[in-house]
């Protein structure tokens, strides 16, 4: 009989700001607070970015078209992202975690993980923390507190919001057995709907398959499902990510099927990529034109050179090659670049002495 039972080698908490930006939107705009809010388009191609907690009573939810969304809550407030206040927020949120531990991993603007095993106690950490960003931002937070990255990711979504949920080691196994297979991370709605099918509904079901019958069933996937079923996740707490690529990208207002009009698009977009390689020291060599067509369907074009691009002037040159080097299938309503092959070497190097893996058995 195997035996699932579970050690603290980490204190992990995760921090998910509450409806991050519909709430900074609220914050600033005191005549909000209280009702149904979108961040994001309500026209035929807007998106919603965000919702605030009063809209999605009404089903409105992040990535839902703007015209669905005007349905599901016909008195719903629409305004368009301010992504410079968000991230000035974002830093400031970002401050009080270094306060605490230099182990911090952003996940994007609005959560994180911390690693806080020297602290005795994580769970009181965390409510600190909460604290600490209502009274500086006037923002609420909640949090879960575990033994890894997965799980306590799971457990901040437990009492939104504004609250903090703990997982300690004694408690994993019955929590994850008890949880319906769409709340794992990482299982998203076509897994969910093949797991349901092989009569795998809940954590419990998914622990009572083999590794061989998950990896035959997910492939690669199987051996996570059959690891964190279990508890186990052992990923540290990376200080700071270095990025595999960096890109931008733009949604069209009408549909364009000239290479003229894309080109001009280009040049604003190549601006926008310089700025964010200078901002993080970046360059790379790889560059890759991204095109969806009005059908949805997507393309990329790329090209590897001997030199490291970060110049808009240069990207702007190569990206043209790659655009010209085929006709337009039809119309196209996205176009965008990317930048891979980065000179990230030398960054990875710098934060590898800040990841702590305690080999240790902790009091949670």
């Amino acid at each position: 009989m195997e035996d699932f039972s579970i050690k603290a080698q980490r204190k992990i908490i995760h921090i998910d700001m509450d409806a991050f930006f519909a709430s900074v939107e609220q914050l600033d705009h005191p005549q909000w607070r209280g009702l149904a809010l979108a961040v994001g388009g309500e026209g035929s191609r807007g998106v919603v970015s965000a919702a605030s907690y009063e809209a999605r009573k009404y089903g409105v939810r992040s990535a839902m078209s703007g015209i669905i969304a005007k349905k599901l809550c016909p008195h719903l407030i629409f305004t368009n992202p301010r992504f410079e206040r968000y991230k000035e927020i974002s830093d400031q949120i970002r401050d009080i975690f270094l306060e605490y531990t230099p182990l911090v991993e952003p996940l994007s603007l609005d959560e994180a993980f911390l690693d806080v095993s020297d602290y005795s106690s994580a769970t009181l950490i965390a409510k600190e923390i909460r604290t600490k960003i209502k009274s500086k931002t006037g923002l609420t937070a909640s949090a879960g507190i575990s033994i890894n990255k997965f799980l306590s990711k799971i457990a901040s979504d437990w009492n939104k919001p504004d609250g903090q949920k703990t997982l300690p080691p004694e408690n994993v196994i019955e929590f994850l057995e008890s949880l319906d297979v769409k709340k794992f991370h990482g299982i998203g709605n076509k897994t969910k709907l093949k797991m349901y099918q092989l009569g795998i509904y809940t954590g419990k079901d998914l622990k009572e398959q083999t590794e061989g019958f998950l990896s035959k069933n997910f492939g690669k996937g199987g051996k996570y499902y059959y690891q964190v079923v279990r508890g186990i996740h052992n990923s540290p707490v990376k200080p700071q990510r270095i990025p595999k690529s960096i890109g931008v990208e733009r949604t069209f207002e009408k549909n364009l099927s000239s290479e003229l009009f894309l080109v001009e698009k280009l040049k604003n977009i190549a601006e926008n990529l310089e700025m964010r390689l200078l901002k993080n020291k970046l360059a790379g060599r790889t560059i890759t034109l991204k095109i969806k067509y009005s059908d949805f369907k997507q393309q990329t074009r790329s090209k590897t050179g001997s030199l490291y691009l970060s110049n808009k002037d240069l990207i702007l040159e190569q990206v043209k090659v790659l655009l010209y080097q085929e006709k337009l299938s039809n119309s196209v309503r996205l176009i965008g670049i990317s930048i891979s092959n980065l000179n990230t070497l030398k960054k990875e190097n710098e934060v590898k002495h800040l990841i702590k893996e305690s080999q240790l058995s902790l009091p949670f």
